[in-house]
């Protein structure tokens, strides 16, 4: 399991990582009053994104799948 959480990205997949989990998050609040369930779902998404920039960690190469950041 420890190889599985090894950091696998670099300083620009983290920032590209960080970026979306920050806008996910922010649409997330501007949406909670129209829609909570999307609203949860995008700031729980943002919060997963943000944890992965801050871990230097991508769920997807973890498990093999070839992404370009």
């Amino acid at each position: 399991m420890k190889k599985f959480f090894a950091a696998n990205i670099d300083g620009r997949g983290r920032l590209i990582r960080g970026s979306l989990g920050v806008a996910l998050v922010i649409g997330g609040v501007v949406l909670c009053s129209h829609n909570l369930v999307a609203a949860i779902a995008l700031i729980i998404s943002g919060g997963f994104c943000l944890f992965e920039a801050v871990r230097g960690w991508c769920v997807m190469r973890a498990c093999g799948v070839k992404t370009r950041f």
